[in-house]
């Protein structure tokens, strides 16, 4: 007999018994029937009926507690997962063994609903009705309603949109009382009145309104009805009497935000945002309330009640932060903001072209909050350096805005300038443009590059220059849109780059005796018009600080 064969008859091999499973290294647990024990060390610490889930999640309990196992080792043991244990855990730090009784939400294998209540169901998904309108009927979660629909293998028809209708218009259109029928044609919505002052403000040749169906300013069910079942784009102003209403003097600046076609060329652009109560326009018209009542960001309408707000866009109640917030994401996901922006810069171009001789070029520090991580630039108002883009504004003579390009990584004038003036020459076309600029896109060898394109410009110079004599100053008078102006100058040529580039430069004597030298490319006007254009920048720098507040 071998030596191997003599130790196996004197120490047999002994393997754990049927139903044993090892938790850890000094735990295990034997399931005997419908039985179950844990043994630590081979100490009993727990027995259970496999049908006692309290007992069970105890013992789960105890092991981690009393430090033989960890988590991950006590969810593999007991065939569950470690979320399910650390559940237990809180559990019974909370409500001790009895909170470890039920676990939460409904029992398993048993119906939400009975099998007469899927039938309506069914019914009321095949008529269009939204799976949120039928939770709140059902007394259920919307969650439970689609996972009834997709148990049933329900898939929405391609028509279902077009076949609907809603008939009839009750004294007290609930969605109980709501009658849906199928009908070849869906009604047309007569045209609206414009006389009727609801609607006048917002009416134009490209916006069609289509007007409210509910009778009561305050109450907008119906409307909110028909935007839940597809057939409602935007809700219709309906302003109700009222007085002392705060914030309701931004409504007169309703006739220029019309007139400023924003919102025709956001129907242009982005067409709809799907059926909403609160569609397109009303998401336009609101931002820009917003602003006018110097709301900077949508978190603010939380301090702002949602009725009064919702009085002065003539809605029941304002969009909500998170409504906002999803109207915000589903626009920028179309991607379309450029072209946006390009569309009303045409359209002001076409309105104001006598004004664009003249372009007014700077740039203006925002502030980011978002979790991208920018560079940081300095922030003037508040004097240190924050994650911020650089937003390049172009305005006209009179200092309203044209559009406006984002420096990638806070690039300077300097760089932006060439980039800026192609969008400007696509837009304006082949007329004469002078730019006018500050010190900020001072660079000689880019001057050369914008004569030679065509281009005239106009800003300070940078750096140090000779003062001139007092007796090369003159008194110089004059009046430009309607304006008298008195300004001491002095007229000269100037030459950079070695002479390679001659320029004109008039300087402007204040009375405290500082020097003001502003270089240009156009020699064709009078010296008081280069210093009055120059100075007229200013404008631009008033529009920015009323667009900031």
């Amino acid at each position: 007999m071998s030596q191997a064969s003599k130790q196996g008859e004197l120490f047999p091999e002994m393997g754990a018994p049927d139903g044993t499973t090892f938790v850890s290294a000094r735990c295990l647990m034997r399931t005997h029937g419908r039985h179950r024990v844990v043994i630590v060390a081979g100490v009993i610490i727990a027995q259970y009926a496999l049908s006692d889930r309290m007992a069970e999640a105890y013992a789960m309990v105890s092991l981690i507690d009393q430090g033989w196992a960890d988590q991950k080792e006590v969810a593999r043991a007991f065939g569950c997962s470690a979320r399910s244990v650390r559940r237990h855990q809180r559990r019974f730090e909370d409500g001790g063994l009895p909170a470890l009784g039920r676990s939460d939400g409904y029992p398993k294998g048993h119906p939400r609903l009975p099998s007469s209540r899927t039938r309506q169901v069914t019914h009321l998904k095949g008529l269009g009705v939204s799976n949120c309108r039928i939770a709140m009927r059902m007394g259920v979660t919307e969650k439970a309603i689609r996972n009834i629909l997709r148990r049933m293998g329900w898939t929405k028809p391609e028509d279902i949109q077009a076949n609907l209708s809603l008939a009839g218009k009750g004294a007290n259109p609930n969605l109980s009382a709501l009658s849906i029928t199928r009908l070849e044609q869906p009604p047309q919505p007569s045209a609206p009145d414009a006389s009727d002052p609801n609607l006048s403000a917002f009416l134009s040749a490209d916006t069609p309104l289509v007007p409210s169906l509910d009778n009561d300013p305050s109450d907008r069910r119906f409307d909110r009805i028909m935007a839940c079942v597809g057939l409602l784009d935007d809700a219709a102003p309906l302003f109700r009497p009222g007085t002392a209403i705060p914030g309701a003097g931004v409504l007169l600046a309703m006739p220029a935000l019309v007139a400023s076609g924003v919102i025709e060329c956001a129907r242009e652009v982005y067409g709809s945002i799907g059926p909403a109560f609160f569609g397109l326009r009303t998401t336009i018209v609101a931002l820009v309330l917003m602003a006018l009542l110097r709301i900077k960001r949508t978190e603010g309408l939380k301090e702002h009640p949602p009725d009064t707000f919702g009085r002065i866009l003539g809605l029941d109640r304002a969009p909500e932060v998170k409504t906002l917030r999803r109207k915000l994401r589903r626009l920028a996901g179309f991607g379309r903001a450029t072209r946006f922006g390009r569309t009303l810069a045409e359209r002001r171009v076409a309105a104001r072209g006598a004004l664009m001789g003249f372009l007014y070029v700077d740039g203006h520090v925002r502030v980011f909050h978002g979790k991208t991580t920018l560079p940081k630039a300095h922030v003037a108002q508040m004097r240190l350096p924050m994650p911020a883009t650089t937003d390049y504004w172009v305005n006209d003579a009179i200092g309203e805005p044209i559009f406006v390009i984002t420096a990638e990584a806070n690039a300077g004038l300097v760089k932006m300038l060439p980039a800026i003036l192609d969008e400007a020459r696509s837009l304006l076309g082949d007329r004469r443009l002078t730019v006018v600029f500050d010190r900020g896109g001072w660079s000689p060898k880019l001057f050369a590059k914008l004569v030679a394109a065509g281009f005239d410009l106009l800003t300070y110079r940078k750096g140090r220059s000779r003062r001139l004599p007092r007796s090369r100053f003159s008194v110089r008078k004059g009046v430009i849109n309607g304006r008298s102006i008195t300004y001491t100058l002095a007229d000269q040529g100037i030459y950079l780059l070695g002479g390679k580039l001659r320029l004109r430069q008039v300087t402007r004597l204040s009375e405290n005796g500082h020097q003001t030298p502003i270089v240009t490319s156009r020699r064709d006007l009078p010296a008081i018009e280069v210093a009055y254009r120059m100075f007229e920048r200013w404008r631009q720098e008033n529009f920015f600080k009323y667009l900031c507040e």
